[in-house]
């Protein structure tokens, strides 16, 4: 299957709490309080900032972070392949933490890893710590990739790009109710542009209102897709605190 001329169909996934359907650029698209979106129409299933062997990467630097991240990671996108059935999953950059992540990924979370894969199409985006097609792996690589009226890429161009699917800055937001303030990674949309929370399990998250944002939303329109453990909580960005 050409990724970039696909034209699938697949019936919706069921909506509820714990997801909720919004329109980017003319195309309905679900964001999943896993941290995943998933596109009806073409059955294709898009996760973000995976940072595999993080942990790996760290250790050969001389610094020694909580070896698990990988199998973490895995194991949750596991559960969302198993929910959504995918046709194509569609990886948004720095899918590993650096460049020879892939080459160096153990045999068990490889075969994970493939076993995943096994009978649908991937496709990987070249991310900033990933510039290079993984080794060993399948899926068609690309730098950017279009499919409906949306175009996917990991890092989000400058200005208001309509139709862009983007991850990199790993967006959160922070909410203050009752003199509590709660910060949970977020997809991030004004109905032109969504930007993907970070699905790696040991990534960190920058904050709505950081100055690597400005200018990337029409923020009387943005709206926060906050991820609670059972649920998604959607916010408009105007009726935040702090």
């Amino acid at each position: 299957m050409d990724a970039q001329t696909a034209t699938l169909k697949a019936d919706p996934a069921p909506t509820g709490p714990s997801a909720v359907e919004i329109d980017v650029n003319g195309t309905l698209v679900i964001c999943d309080c896993a941290g995943v979106l998933w596109l009806p129409g073409s059955g294709a299933l898009v996760v973000s900032d995976l940072h595999l062997e993080k942990g790996a990467a760290h250790a050969r630097r001389g610094m020694l972070l909580p070896p698990y991240d990988t199998a973490a990671t895995l194991a949750r996108l596991g559960e969302a392949i198993t929910r959504y059935d995918p046709r194509l999953v569609i990886s948004l950059g720095d899918s590993f933490h650096d460049r020879s992540g892939s080459q160096h990924l153990p045999h068990a979370y490889r075969e994970a890893l493939q076993a995943l894969q096994r009978g649908r199409d991937w496709a990987w985006i070249e991310g900033n710590h990933d510039p290079e097609r993984p080794v060993g792996l399948e899926g068609a690589w690309y730098s950017e990739l279009f499919l409906e009226t949306l175009a996917f890429r990991h890092e989000p161009r400058p200005g208001a790009v309509g139709g862009e699917i983007a991850g990199h800055l790993h967006p959160a937001a922070r909410v203050v109710r009752r003199g509590r303030a709660v910060r949970r990674p977020c997809f991030a949309s004004d109905g032109k542009r969504l930007l993907m929370p970070a699905f790696g399990s040991t990534t960190g998250g920058l904050e709505l209102r950081h100055p690597a944002m400005h200018g990337l939303f029409d923020r009387n329109e943005l709206i926060a897709h906050l991820l609670g453990r059972e649920r998604i909580y959607s916010i408009a960005f105007n009726r935040m605190n702090g």
